[in-house]
């Protein structure tokens, strides 16, 4: 792709234009916190010494903290802050890491890539690591890996319906130690009756992992005529067309926050779903509206306007309850308490992915071809570092 070589610096809080002042000091070309990228060639960790490449077989915790990497039929756990190896298990050739635990102790791998749809088959191999200790399962129909409980003594995967023709799928429980496929509970605890199973599509699905590692967040867009639980369960039509999907990895209870027209009408990857110790929150640039959840009600409390460009949308939330909400060549800044833009920060090309450092004072902005940093604060250009083949900022790290 064509990058655009020669940018304006962002404007500050001020409006005032950075790039044209002669005593702009010079943009650093190596970034000051470690970062994850996704590239045409897999994930790549850049770092203030260099770029390290983990290839195509390499999957990110949902917290983005783990790395599981396949290489010459070797698992390796890394540490994605340090880029340090904590362990290593040799492996038959063939098998793909496709889910991995926050904490790095387990891995979940298939014979399959990963896909939004997957092809149909009869049964699936699959392979868990837990402590270095490895298990074959040969599960029923189509099965897709997609979280560890906290205690890894359970896996949550996406059980595809039909078998022979996928198309949907209900989210279920794999007990490590029987083998066995389970319904999740419902938000009281109690497993979801037969017939009451939820049933999913793929599209538009983004996840997040809540900071105490309790709570899964999955963003589902374009669900018309979606039936949940509770729906299903009371005899009512049900029709979402966006919600958030909560999923308790401590105690396997799964709910749906649904999110207000007209989220999920828009395309899917105009939506971004962000959260915080304060709650969770969904932005959609085709209709510049964000959305404000609580976690401890599972309730949207507030939409606000969010007047974006269209296009593949990015999320921050930050400290002092700001907004960083970004689609095509801009970014906005927000509140997360009322409406109204605090300042409109242009970026050197279309967004692809937004993150904060961990001290909260560079906002880092992914475009097609590289990273670019700013002050988070006044929004001046701090630098940029050249990724070739970059399709995504996946993760600003905490430095280990």
């Amino acid at each position: 792709m064509t990058t655009r070589r020669n940018f304006l610096a962002l404007a500050g809080a001020t409006g005032l234009a950075l790039a044209g002042c002669r005593d702009t000091p010079a943009l650093a070309t190596t970034t000051p916190d470690p970062l994850l990228a996704d590239t045409g060639r897999g994930l790549v960790r850049l770092t203030p010494r260099g770029a390290q490449e983990y290839g195509p077989a390499a999957v990110l915790s949902s917290d983005g903290g783990r790395l599981a990497v396949v290489r010459e039929q070797q698992l390796s756990h890394v540490v994605t802050g340090t880029g340090g190896t904590t362990g290593t298990t040799r492996l038959a050739a063939g098998w793909l890491p496709r889910a991995v635990s926050p904490d790095g102790r387990a891995c979940a791998l298939t014979r399959t890539p990963a896909a939004v749809v997957p092809s149909g088959r009869a049964r699936t191999p699959l392979l868990v690591v837990v402590d270095g200790a490895a298990r074959e399962y040969d599960l029923p129909g189509v099965v897709e890996p997609d979280a560890f409980s906290t205690d890894a003594a359970g896996l949550f995967v996406l059980q595809w319906l039909p078998a022979g023709q996928p198309d949907h799928y209900r989210v279920r429980r794999l007990e490590l130690a029987t083998g066995r496929l389970q319904p999740l509970n419902t938000r009281d605890k109690v497993p979801v009756p037969t017939g009451a199973e939820e049933e999913m599509r793929g599209e538009g699905r983004q996840a997040v992992l809540t900071g105490n590692g309790r709570l899964l967040l999955t963003l589902y867009t374009h669900q018309p005529g979606h039936r949940h639980t509770r729906d299903l369960l009371s005899g009512r039509p049900g029709n979402a067309h966006a919600f958030v999907h909560v999923l308790n990895l401590a105690e396997g209870w799964a709910y749906c926050l649904d999110l207000p027209h007209p989220f999920g009408e828009g395309p899917a990857d105009g939506h971004a779903i962000a959260v915080d110790g304060s709650g969770a929150a969904v932005v959609d640039s085709g209709s510049g509206r964000l959305a404000y959840a609580d976690l401890e009600s599972l309730a949207v409390d507030r939409v606000g306007a969010a007047p974006v460009p269209g296009g593949a949308a990015s999320l921050v939330l930050a400290a002092g309850r700001r907004v960083f909400a970004g689609a095509g060549d801009r970014i906005l800044v927000l509140s997360r308490d009322h409406d109204g833009v605090e300042a409109s920060r242009p970026v050197p090309g279309p967004l692809r992915g937004l993150g904060l450092s961990a001290d909260g004072a560079r906002l880092y902005a992914g475009v097609p071809g590289g990273v670019h940093w700013f002050d988070a604060a006044t929004g001046a250009a701090l630098g940029k570092v050249a990724v070739e083949g970059l399709t995504g900022l996946r993760k600003v790290l905490t430095p280990g």
